[in-house]
Formats: C-alpha cells, sequence, structure tokens
C-alpha cells in the first residue's frame, strides 16, 4: 500500500524549477555521446584491444540501464530530489575517475559510475508530476523527456571541440564541473516531494532485475564481437530469459515489489514502452550515420569530407529541435492528447528516414535531415512521460518513468548492436581498416523506418485517454473545474472525536480493493474531507489523527458523491453508501 505524505508543507515551486530539472537530465544524457569523437581512438588511447575498449561504452550502457527503475522506486520511497543528488553525486565521482586514469579497467569503472545517473530523468519527471500544476505540466515533463536527445545532440560538437584542440582528459572534467553545477542549482531550486510510497526497498527485486538486463544488454552489446550464434552469447541470452522469468514471478508475490508488473501489464502502460523501445532504436541511428558520413574523406566517392567539429555542428540541430519541440508538443497534447502527438512524431521521424535514404550527397542535406528527426522525435520523446503518468498511481511516478526511460535505454542498445552489424558487414576494407558504405548508411536508414513503423502500430493500439487522465488544460480555471469534478464523484464527510467534535488536519487514506492506495487528504478546521476515486467499486476509508484512535471503514462508490462521516471515537465498521 502506499499513501502521500503532506504532514508537512511543501516548499512552493519557484519557475527555475524546470529548467534546473531539465538541465540535470541534459548533463547526464552527456554520458551517454561523450566519447563519441574520439571512439576510433580509444584503443591507442587506453593502449588495448578494440574489443577491450568497447568496455568504455558498455559499462555505461549498462549501468544507466540497471540504475533508471532501481532510481526510480528509491525516489518514490525516500524522495526522489534526494535521489536525484546522489545520481548527479556518483557521475560526478566516475567524471573524475575516468578524468585522472589512462587505465582499461579504472576508465570502465569510472564510465560505469556515470552511466549511473541515468536515473535523474525519471526523477525530475516524478518531480514535476507532483510538484507543478497541470497547465504547466506537460510542456515540463516534454522538455525533461527530451532532454535525453537534447544532451546527446549538443555533446558531439562540444566533445569534438575539445577532443580536437586539448587533452581528451579535459572531457571528463567538463563532465564533473557539469554535474556540481546541477547539484548546487538543484539544492537551491528545487524542492522535495511530498509524495512518498509506503513500504521498503525491495533489494532482492533489485539484484534479480539487475542480473537479468545486464544478461540480457551485455550479448546485444558485445555480439558483433563474440559471433551472434556463439555459444558465449545463446548462453547468455538463455540465462537472462530465466533470470527475469523467476524475477517476474517473485515480484508479483511481494506487496511492495521494486516493478508494479500488474501496473506495466496495463495496455496504456505495455504499449507505451514497446512504442518506447521503438523510438529509442530510431533515435540512435541517426547518431551512428549521420557523423561517420560526414566525417568520411570526399576520396570514398560518398564521404562529406567534413572535421569532427564540423560533423558535430551538423548534427547538433537534432538536439536543438528536441528543445525547442516541447513547448509545440504542449499545444497539441493539450488539444488532442499524447496519444495523438506520439503517433504524429513517429510519422514525422518515419518520413524523416525515409527521405533521408535518398538525401545523402551533401552536408546541407544532412542538416535538413537531422532537423526533421529532431522534431519527431522531440514530439515522440515528449509524449512517452505524459502516457506513463497519465496511466499509473501518482505514488509510482519515480519507478514507471525508470522503467519506460530503460524501456528507451533498450531500444538504443539494441540499435546500437544491430546498426553496428550492419556497417560491419557491408564495410569496405581498405589497408586494413573498415570504411563504412553508401549501402550501409541506407540499409541502417531502412532499419530505423522499419522500427518506426513497428513503434506506430504499438501506439495505434493505445487505448484513448479518460478526460481525468488528461494531463494538460488551457488555463487554471479548466484544471480547477476538473478536480472539482472528480471531488464530486467521491468521497466526502466530516472526521468526528469522542465528543461528536470536529477532528482537523486528521489523515484520510482512501485504500482500493487490491489494498493499494487511491487517494489521501488531510481534514480542514471544520474536519471535513473531500476525496475523489478513480473508478467505481469498493474502497476503504483509513482515517487517524494525533491523540485519537485510527480507523477503518469500508464504503463503496456507484458514481455519485457518497457522504461518509469518520468517527475516531468508535471501532472500525461497515459503510454502505
Amino acid at each position: 500500500m502506499t499513501h502521500t505524505s503532506t504532514d508537512q508543507p511543501a516548499r512552493r515551486p519557484s519557475g527555475a524549477v524546470v529548467p534546473v530539472l531539465a538541465f540535470a537530465g541534459i548533463v547526464v544524457a552527456v554520458m551517454q555521446t561523450l566519447l563519441v569523437p574520439v571512439i576510433k581512438d580509444l584503443p591507442q588511447l587506453l593502449s588495448t584491444e578494440p574489443s577491450n575498449a568497447t568496455w568504455v561504452l558498455t559499462s555505461t550502457l549498462l549501468s544507466g540501464a540497471v540504475a533508471t527503475p532501481i532510481m526510480g522506486r528509491l525516489g518514490d520511497l525516500y524522495g526522489k530530489r534526494r535521489m536525484l543528488i546522489v545520481s548527479l553525486a556518483v557521475m560526478v565521482v566516475g567524471a573524475l575517475v575516468s578524468a585522472l586514469t589512462s587505465d582499461l579497467l579504472t576508465m570502465i569503472a569510472g564510465r560505469a559510475l556515470q552511466g549511473f545517473a541515468m536515473g535523474a530523468i525519471p526523477l525530475g519527471i516524478g518531480l514535476m508530476r507532483d510538484m507543478l500544476p497541470r497547465e504547466k505540466l506537460g510542456s515540463a515533463m516534454a522538455l525533461m523527456s527530451s532532454s535525453i536527445g537534447v544532451g546527446g545532440g549538443l555533446a558531439l560538437p562540444a566533445a569534438a571541440l575539445v577532443a580536437q584542440h586539448a587533452d581528451w582528459h579535459a572531457l571528463f572534467y567538463g563532465a564533473a564541473g557539469l554535474g556540481v553545477l546541477a547539484i548546487v542549482l538543484t539544492l537551491l531550486v528545487v524542492p522535495e516531494s511530498p509524495m512518498r510510497a509506503e513500504g521498503t526497498f525491495d533489494v532482492l527485486g533489485a539484484i534479480g532485475l539487475s542480473a537479468g538486463l545486464v544478461l540480457f544488454l551485455l550479448p546485444i552489446t558485445k555480439g558483433s564481437d563474440w559471433g551472434w550464434t556463439s555459444g558465449t552469447t545463446l548462453g547468455l541470452f538463455a540465462a537472462a530469459a530465466a533470470v527475469l522469468l523467476l524475477w517476474g514471478v517473485m515480484e508479483l508475490r511481494l506487496k511492495a515489489p521494486l516493478v508494479d508488473l500488474r501496473t506495466t501489464a496495463r495496455p496504456a502502460v505495455l504499449f507505451t514502452n514497446l512504442a518506447s523501445i521503438m523510438v529509442g532504436v530510431s533515435f540512435y541511428v541517426v547518431s551512428l550515420v549521420l557523423p561517420q558520413l560526414l566525417q568520411l574523406p570526399k576520396s570514398t566517392g560518398y564521404g562529406l569530407g567534413q572535421s569532427m567539429v564540423s560533423a558535430g555542428l551538423l548534427v547538433a540541430p537534432l538536439g536543438l529541435t528536441m528543445m525547442f519541440t516541447a513547448p509545440v508538443y504542449a499545444r497539441l497534447s493539450a488539444k488532442y492528447g499524447p496519444k495523438v502527438t506520439l503517433i504524429l512524431g513517429m510519422l514525422i521521424i518515419g518520413i524523416g528516414y525515409g527521405a533521408g535514404i535518398g538525401l545523402m550527397s551533401a552536408a546541407w542535406q544532412s542538416l535538413v535531415i537531422a532537423v526533421v528527426l529532431g522534431a519527431g522525435i522531440g514530439l515522440a520523446y515528449s509524449s512517452l512521460p505524459a502516457l506513463i503518468v497519465g496511466a499509473v498511481p501518482a505514488s509510482e511516478t519515480g519507478a514507471a518513468n525508470g522503467l519506460n526511460t530503460l524501456m528507451r535505454s533498450i531500444g538504443t542498445s539494441v540499435s546500437s548492436a544491430v546498426i553496428g552489424m550492419v556497417l560491419a558487414n557491408t564495410a569496405n576494407h581498405v589497408g586494413g581498416v573498415a570504411v563504412p558504405t553508401m549501402h550501409g548508411f541506407r540499409v541502417s536508414f531502412l532499419i530505423a523506418t522499419g522500427a518506426v513503423a513497428v513503434g506506430l502500430v504499438m501506439a495505434l493500439f493505445l487505448p484513448k485517454p479518460n478526460r481525468a487522465q488528461q494531463l494538460n488544460f488551457s488555463s487554471d480555471e479548466e484544471a480547477v473545474l476538473e478536480r472539482a469534478e472528480k471531488i464530486l464523484r467521491g468521497f466526502r464527510g466530516r472526521v468526528l472525536g469522542a465528543d461528536g467534535s470536529p477532528v482537523a488536519r486528521a489523515k484520510v487514506t482512501l485504500i482500493d480493493r487490491r489494498g493499494r492506495q487511491a487517494g489521501a487528504t488531510l481534514s480542514s478546521e471544520d474536519g471535513s474531507y473531500a476525496l475523489a476515486v478513480p473508478s467505481e467499486g469498493a474502497y476503504v476509508l483509513a482515517a487517524r489523527a494525533a491523540g485519537h484512535g485510527p480507523l477503518a471503514s469500508s464504503a463503496s462508490h456507484a458514481g455519485d458523491s457518497v457522504t461518509v462521516d469518520l468517527d475516531l471515537s468508535l471501532p472500525g465498521e461497515t459503510v454502505s453508501a
């Protein structure tokens, strides 16, 4: 069972909360593409084999995938702001570790710590839901969700500039500085959310999920090196299936699981997460293809001969367009809903990749592709948290968005593996060096188009949200009216003491038939309370107050307002209404 902690008044958020949280998301997303400009030089820089050097990127990916659902659940339990600061602090430590070493194993450890910070993005989305008024929530979550792509896109030219003119370790010093700045701004500007989930952290569930994810993602990221039909690759996939199956059985038996699999099985959550995987696949393809195409020498006959910095600048509009798409998304979603904006975003992505197959002969064409794809990916990414938040209880926001972010990470992992294999198998070998071909680039874009088509089908299966699930409103008045309508359809009454006098600030919690919180409030000075109900059915109203015994009364709701007075001088009783 979950509850909302409202005993202490929450600090009123300032207007700077959204930019600060978005900045934190951009900072942690930078870790994903920080080393892309120097990826081909990593074996030489770390004095190791190319197959070993790839662990510097793989470790970040694996730790990020593991951290997102775990940090989301910890945020629900112990405070999202607190866990956000922890995530950023771990990232800073990891960046400093990497900045001070050229040893492979130490570098891998530092990069794993940097990837751990990916949990900051679902935590930021959860904080926004808990603090912001609904009319501002849509655009805020859109910006936070898009920060994954914004950070990745902006990191490319910045990292290329640093790598071209300074020692490559300066990349990590810069990342550590950004992390410290994000921590300071968070401490100064972002208040802690009053929302909490009841229960303890599912340690065994966290271990099981982590093991299953590592066993699944490891062969995906290393399959090209090990061989997709090798015993190691197939054995790890089989082990992942077994571990995740056992983990799922265990989670279904727990009262307070790490991931509520029953919630994730709801069509609104399930199809959103499946679509998220496909969006993740499509996002990473452009990040892998365009920089290589731009930097290949013109002597190949199709390379565009751009410098590392120029290539980064030409791809940067991908992230910038995603950032500027957030307010556009808010208007579209307020009018048509996040399902429609997700479908529209995927259509734009499909158009971008389809047209991009024939637009690879000039640098300006790459710029056009980046802008179109940025707009589509921005709309799609912005829609995902709104769909998740509208389908789960408020106390599960962190964990649910963490799982959704994980789905995107799985998509980028699959994309990296598949596109890497395609480019390697279609490459020309010149002087012992594998040079990607135009055929490989076009096949990669076709794969991205196919992934978007699959995601579009998943999006079409999303149920139409109820009015009560809409997160965006055109005005404060509309939001107030929507809440008033819900309360009029819920439970109301007074909390009374032993002498029949009203009890102020009594905690009243609404519990559904599954034993989970459906709402919570404090009684006013005259003892009155009002609670909205998510749906018709049987509920339990639990009340407690200092100096009084607790009370639990059952009640049923059939669509109209139901009055239930809670007398704390009496034992729990059954109330029919």
